[in-house]
């Protein structure tokens, strides 16, 4: 099975540096999620190289690999040179996460040039995936829309499993974790 997973960008939900703890929930949920997959056979999880979501789940799935050896992550984008206009810091954070992936490569081999570039991009990881992971909630608008509406459309013709992970869901999560390291505080 290959999961295609996106979501929020990180500016669009406000988080500031590795060490803000809204990544540290949605990793989380991330997580918890991508482990119900592997039960149903998960094979390869593949993403984009977005700042927020996308890049998260590499490090999600770096940390799953060592119990789970045979997950592989793959960072699809959407043309070539893609985030060469970010800054030097963004760009060392993208190209870490690279190093920790199986496969990337761009779907456009072309520079950005316009939006049927991104189209196309959409295209492509819903005809290579058998189902979509998406952090995103369409009371709170993001880039993300793109991306579920075409999942959307795209489900409506045929079988495509579409798994949300919502602000309610992430509040949930929130309280799980923050459960979670209380009870590992207790039982050090």
């Amino acid at each position: 099975m290959r999961l295609w997973v996106t979501g929020y960008r990180s500016y669009e939900i406000g988080t500031f540096g590795n060490d803000d703890p809204k990544i540290t929930v949605i990793q989380y949920a991330l997580e918890q999620r991508l482990r119900e997959h592997l039960e149903n056979g998960l094979e390869w999880v593949i993403t984009g190289g977005q700042m927020g979501v996308e890049q998260w789940t590499v490090d999600v799935v770096a940390t799953l690999k060592p119990e789970f050896p045979d997950l592989k992550v793959a960072m699809m984008l959407p043309f070539k040179e893609f985030g060469s206009q970010w800054s030097e810091n963004n760009q060392a954070e993208y190209r870490r996460r690279v190093a920790l992936t199986d496969f990337a490569e761009s779907v456009s081999q072309q520079p950005y040039q316009n939006p049927k570039q991104l189209q196309n991009y959409q295209k492509f990881m819903l005809e290579h995936t058998d189902a979509a992971l998406m952090v995103y909630d369409a009371e709170f608008v993001g880039k993300a829309q793109y991306d579920w509406v075409a999942a959307q459309n795209f489900s409506a013709a045929q079988p495509y499993p579409i798994n949300q992970i919502d602000m309610d869901n992430l509040q949930d999560y929130a309280t799980e974790y923050e459960e979670s390291q209380q009870n590992t505080f207790f039982d050090a």
